[in-house]
């Protein structure tokens, strides 16, 4: 039996699930996990539309947050898994519109060695331009807490970014 669905979350799922993709990728650091992250969610809204549809954006972005806490937990309880080597020569390219990836996947990098919490912070305050307060009440913790991740995020993200920039420059110097 097939499921009915308002409408109106049809409206909603076509007009933000691009957004809410990115902030998936965003809190996951991996497309795949981000799928399942945004699916997952929206499902959860589906069930729940008649609360949801007042503000269906702050919902899904609260139960995203939640659901990616709960896989960081189910990540550290797994022993951990080796990354396929590498191969950027394949993903070489000469169209000019290609230039800006590399740049994304570098921040992405960086972002996802951020611990957990200070991450949801940098990727809420700066890519879903929350303000300090919703991002508080998003993650639930103090504004003092959002503002003390945010600098210590943004600092090593610096660091990160720095180091990235120096290892970029000596592999193009060989």
């Amino acid at each position: 039996m097939p499921v009915r669905v308002d409408p109106s979350f049809d409206t909603f799922v076509e007009q933000r699930s691009a957004a809410l993709l990115r902030l998936a990728f965003l809190l996951t650091g991996d497309r795949g996990h981000a799928e399942d992250l945004l699916q997952t969610a929206l499902l959860r809204t589906m069930r729940r539309w008649s609360k949801a549809r007042e503000g269906p954006e702050p919902y899904v972005r609260q139960v995203m947050v939640n659901l990616s806490r709960d896989r960081i937990r189910d990540l550290l309880r797994r022993p951990r898994e080796t990354a396929l080597p590498d191969n950027p020569d394949a993903f070489r390219s000469t169209d000019s519109g290609f230039d800006g990836v590399g740049e994304r996947q570098t921040v992405a990098t960086a972002l996802a060695q951020l611990p957990v919490r200070q991450r949801q912070v940098i990727v809420l305050r700066y890519f879903e331009d929350l303000s300090i307060e919703q991002t508080a009440e998003l993650i639930g913790c103090s504004i003092g807490t959002v503002k003390s991740y945010t600098s210590r995020a943004l600092t090593r993200l610096r660091e990160l970014l720095g180091d990235l920039h120096e290892t970029e420059e000596a592999r193009t110097l060989r």
